[in-house]
């Protein structure tokens, strides 16, 4: 059963919203116990919060103020190249669902358009469609036309190519063909193959 997908948003209920805290804080200290141990490196959480006097450190005050003054001797450039505050991490989530969006919005047009393709076919007419109708339909029509083409290309290129090799194989594997009486008689040409109505003649004659 698959859990259920939680709604990003900030908890009204005291209540609630305290027993989410307790519950994702400890989940939180134990991705870091897991990500310490797994990668071998340094990390430290220190968490404030309105249900406790003092904030809460991993794994312990004296391990964060470690963690902490070694990122202070870094340069501030590479301090802040990983960086993101609150508004930019919201601004990057809205970024990204407008892509989603825009691109959900494309292909239920191209869907739309395909369908209106498919009743143009079963001879409706196109008095009912617009501009912006028109254009993406030229647009979609060129597109399958695109593909098609590409379609019997590339099945004309390995039709030819199997037309080749078998014509290849059988003009060596068949140089010559062994009469009754034990004559041989020879292909004209060696690109040629000797046909059964041939060899019959050939045999009448020297008969």
């Amino acid at each position: 059963m698959t859990r259920k997908k939680v709604q990003l948003a900030y908890i009204i209920n005291d209540s609630a919203r305290k027993a989410a805290f307790r519950k994702r804080t400890k989940g939180l200290l134990k991705k870091a116990s897991e990500l310490s141990t797994l990668c071998g490196i340094e990390a430290c959480v220190i968490i404030y919060s309105p249900y406790d006097a003092q904030p809460e450190f991993w794994p312990s005050s004296a391990g964060a103020q470690r963690v902490l003054s070694e990122f202070k001797k870094m340069p501030k450039m590479d301090q802040s190249q990983k960086m993101m505050s609150q508004e930019n991490f919201l601004r990057q989530r809205i970024a990204k669902a407008n892509q989603q969006l825009k691109r959900q919005c494309r292909d239920n047009r191209e869907k739309e358009i395909t369908q209106v393709m498919f009743q143009c076919l079963a001879e409706q007419r196109l008095e009912n469609l617009n501009m912006m109708d028109l254009n993406d339909l030229e647009w979609l029509l060129e597109q399958n036309l695109k593909d098609i083409d590409k379609r019997i290309d590339m099945l004309t290129k390995a039709s030819h190519s199997q037309g080749f090799a078998t014509t290849s194989s059988t003009t060596i594997a068949m140089p010559e063909v062994m009469l009754k009486n034990g004559e041989k008689v020879q292909a004209e040409s060696p690109n040629r193959e000797v046909s059964l109505e041939t060899v019959q003649r050939q045999q009448l004659i020297r008969t």
